[in-house]
């Protein structure tokens, strides 16, 4: 690990940012499996739609706490390697091993016996999973000063996480195929194993790609047991800060509302195809599912990232961020309507608007917490990606689990079956209420959230001038 400047104003390599861009594709591979992995718990394992909610809520609720103070970990670590990459490193190992262990259920077992394990190796897994991504995504922050090159930094990220949704989609192919495995069980057994391994190596790429300074001789917080104990404090600071900062504010709340209102639901586009396309009819089924997140993602990478990115430098993040949000209410109300059974093959024209929503998201979002970083060093002369990293992605993974809660009640509510061969026409109708409903609910929501944001182009360089100013004067 070299000891280079991880701090660098203007352009960045690009070899930095495909680096920073391969953490991601293994920071989205993770839960994009998990979503592909999740229907066998349903469909194979017996998991009720509440005991499903569980074992999305807890481990995540838990994740989101434990975020805060990885962020304190992360910002003050002193360290030859700098502040970020050894955590990198540590949490790519631990995701790792444990995303491989998590999936060797056996439905012999019994549902509760495997409903305990799953949960249990899940906490270790998100254990990991804040390990690793609090300070990765620090470093993404920190990588440059320039306000379009952040940007630049984050669609690349994007572009190249995007992948996981390309490829995760055909696992369910693979699983369903009884020539390579006997059931979707022993699939998802095995697979994990090589998805684990793959997302892994992955994963520790920024740590010994992206360079970082030494910090061991800076005037950091203690980080031993008094300290993050002590850490609190700074977390009740940095939280206060991001009350107080209003676009930062924005940004949080406007993320938990769509990220999260599309998670409630996403997972259910699985049950719609098979058993409102399908009627739950096993033949030619199995592609459509596929088909629905490989293509959606082959379109966001190839069309929405870049075009978000173009849009952001020509009108600015905040028309770029209302105008993408408004084509995604659009795509969401074409879904209800080109969801018709028997004809799969409709939904397809509703992706291009529909990806306009998670795609845009993160890219400009990602971003536009960078601008917010700088505020607050001017507000408080305190550099800090890490904490205010982890208050944003705290209000992610905490409407995640949330989100996940709701999934499995929501499955409850409208009376959906585990193991069934098909399924009521009310329980139907009113997944598909859901499937679009909530997501046009808190996207649109965040439009309104979002319209009086005040960060542009102008006031970002004058914060920069003015901490460049500073720096120069000590």
């Amino acid at each position: 690990m070299s000891n280079t400047n991880s701090t660098p104003s203007g352009k960045v390599p690009m070899g930095q940012k495909i680096a920073f861009g391969l953490g991601m594709l293994a920071n989205q591979m993770f839960p994009a499996m998990i979503g592909i992995f999740t229907v066998v718990l349903v469909e194979k394992l017996g998991f009720s739609g509440l005991l499903l909610g569980l074992t999305y809520f807890i481990p995540k609720f838990y994740d989101a706490l434990f975020d805060l103070i990885m962020g304190y970990v992360s910002d003050n670590t002193k360290s030859k390697w700098g502040r970020r990459r050894q955590y990198v490193l540590a949490g790519a190992i631990i995701l790792g091993i444990s995303f491989s262990l998590m999936w060797q259920l056996y439905a012999e077992n019994g549902i509760m016996y495997n409903f305990w394990y799953f949960l249990l190796i899940s906490l270790i897994f998100y254990s990991g999973l804040t390990i690793f991504s609090i300070p990765y995504v620090a470093m993404g922050y920190e990588m440059s000063d320039d306000f379009h090159e952040r940007t630049n930094i984050m669609a690349t990220s994007q572009l190249i996480g995007q992948l996981a949704w390309v490829v995760a989609p055909w696992f369910w192919v693979i699983m369903a195929d009884q020539t390579l495995f006997p059931s979707s069980e022993v699939a998802v057994r095995t697979l994990a194993v090589y998805v684990a391994i793959a997302c892994a190596i992955l994963a520790a790429i920024p740590a010994f790609f992206i360079p970082s300074k030494s910090t061991l001789n800076e005037n950091y917080s203690p980080i031993d047991l008094k300290g993050i104990l002590g850490s609190f404090g700074e977390i009740k600071e940095g939280l206060k800060a991001s009350i107080e900062i209003k676009p930062f504010r924005k940004i949080c709340i406007a993320t938990f509302l769509i990220f999260n209102a599309f998670q409630t639901t996403a997972g259910f586009s699985y049950f719609i195809i098979k058993y409102y396309l399908f009627k739950g009819n096993e033949d030619g089924f199995g592609l459509w599912p596929t088909l629905f997140g490989c293509v959606g993602a082959i379109i966001t990478t190839v069309a929405v990232i870049p075009i978000v990115a173009r849009m952001s430098k020509t009108m600015g993040k905040k028309k770029a961020f209302l105008f993408s949000q408004g084509i995604s209410v659009v795509g969401y109300i074409l879904l209800y309507l080109l969801f018709v059974p028997g004809k799969p093959y409709l939904f397809l024209f509703a992706l291009p608007f529909f990806s306009f929503g998670i795609g845009s998201l993160f890219t400009l979002m990602m971003s536009m917490t960078s601008d917010v970083i700088d505020i607050d060093e001017l507000n408080t002369g305190k550099r800090r990606e890490g904490s205010l990293g982890a208050i944003y992605w705290w209000m992610v993974k905490f409407g995640t689990a949330v989100a996940g809660l709701l999934s499995g009640l929501i499955l409850s509510l409208v009376a959906f079956q585990s193991n069934a061969a098909t399924q009521t026409d009310d329980t139907m109708f009113w997944l598909r209420i859901f499937f679009v409903g909530i997501p046009i609910l808190g996207t649109l929501t965040a439009i309104w959230v979002m319209k009086d944001y005040d960060i542009d182009e102008v006031k970002a360089r004058e914060v920069r001038d003015l901490l460049d100013k500073r720096k120069g004067n000590l």
